[in-house]
């Protein structure tokens, strides 16, 4: 795997003392950066911020760099007065992808190296090739609700269960096994009184869980973040 691909992959862990200015604020507060990568990161801070919202604010890594992003809140965890927030860069300068991965190759160099050794080690080649196709950014949350497949290749109808769920991909079981790289239109019967949720994607891996059942995963063609809202309010 080159440079770039595993830039674009992993999700890189930092525990890291930061601090954000939302767009308006006069100050900075704030924060740990827990994990961080191109497409998103996790913060925890004592600020609550808008739910179901795009915000834009500054990133200040350290004194000499400072990152203007926008991101989407995609989920948030409350304990003790301190927010856990999930964010997804909805909009982010590629000058400043490029000042993340020095930051990292700066100050957490050798914990880089170990994420892509281990995700070698654990999966291989297959696991390069789930990591290009389903690039999990967003946390996977536990979610149980009956979904609808329509199989395009075959133009067949699939019933299926999630099993969890993030703002990129489904995981599900059904009673019959469909190939790598099958193209699916979806839709989720969310339990919030509203129309199913309806996304598009593709099987990226496949295999059996039981006696006449089969556990599968689905990488979306792209991110539906409100759909995700709406699952997470009902989990």
């Amino acid at each position: 795997m080159d440079i770039r691909n595993r830039r674009q992959i992993n999700r890189w862990q930092t525990d890291w003392q930061a601090k954000i200015k939302l767009e308006g604020a006069e100050h900075f507060c704030d924060c740990l950066l827990s994990d961080l990568n191109f497409k998103g990161m996790k913060i925890k801070l004592r600020m609550k911020l808008p739910d179901d919202s795009f915000v834009k604010f500054k990133l200040k890594l350290t004194n000499e760099l400072i990152i203007d992003v926008q991101v989407w809140v995609v989920w948030h965890k409350t304990s003790e007065g301190v927010y856990t927030y999930g964010l997804y860069f909805s909009k982010i300068k590629d000058a400043d992808k490029e000042h993340i991965y020095k930051f990292m190759r700066k100050h957490f160099s050798k914990q880089m190296d170990q994420q892509h050794f281990k995700s070698e080690e654990k999966g291989g080649e297959n696991m390069k090739n789930l990591g290009e196709l389903d690039k999990r950014v967003f946390e996977r949350f536990a979610a149980s609700m009956p979904m609808r497949l329509i199989d395009l290749n075959n133009n067949r109808e699939i019933q299926a269960r999630t099993v969890d769920i993030s703002a990129k991909g489904v995981g599900f079981t059904a009673s019959e096994e469909l190939k790598e790289r099958t193209p699916l239109e979806i839709w989720l019967d969310v339990p919030d009184k509203g129309a199913p949720l309806y996304t598009r994607g593709n099987v990226v891996w496949s295999k059996a869980s039981g006696v006449n059942e089969f556990r599968m995963g689905v990488n979306l063609e792209k991110a539906d973040l409100m759909g995700l809202s709406r699952v997470l309010r009902v989990c």
